[in-house]
């Protein structure tokens, strides 16, 4: 990224079920779906939208491997995105195992996003 514009932060939770992308998904949401940048199509190159970049960081517990990169993606409506995941967020226990709910144990999974975004 040439030059960075703006940062968003998040943190999405999937308290049953013990799947990251949920989370992940949740935490970029939280991150981006409060906010409106009515003046970024302006500072972009040729003010085209297309020419953004939007660089999401995900910091997750465990099952790294298995953050849907697509379903990441179709959450930003423009540009070209790019996907970091590192270890970081939290496991900790939801209190109750709900087989009904496809747990796998008690465990919550706690996805902290960073959303940057420029050109």
């Amino acid at each position: 990224m040439e030059k960075l514009l703006f940062i968003q932060t998040g943190f999405g939770v999937d308290v049953h079920g013990q799947d990251v992308t949920k989370a992940a998904v949740r935490a970029v949401r939280h991150a981006i779906y409060h906010n409106s940048m009515p003046g970024i199509q302006a500072l972009l190159p040729n003010q085209d939208l297309n020419n953004m970049v939007v660089h999401v960081k995900l910091a997750v517990p465990t099952d790294k491997e298995n953050v849907d990169f697509d379903a990441i993606k179709e959450l930003i409506p423009y540009g070209t995105v790019q996907i970091s995941v590192m270890d970081g967020g939290m496991l900790t226990t939801s209190g109750i195992f709900l087989e009904d709910k496809s747990d796998k144990n008690d465990l919550m999974y706690i996805v902290n996003a960073s959303v940057e975004t420029g050109y």
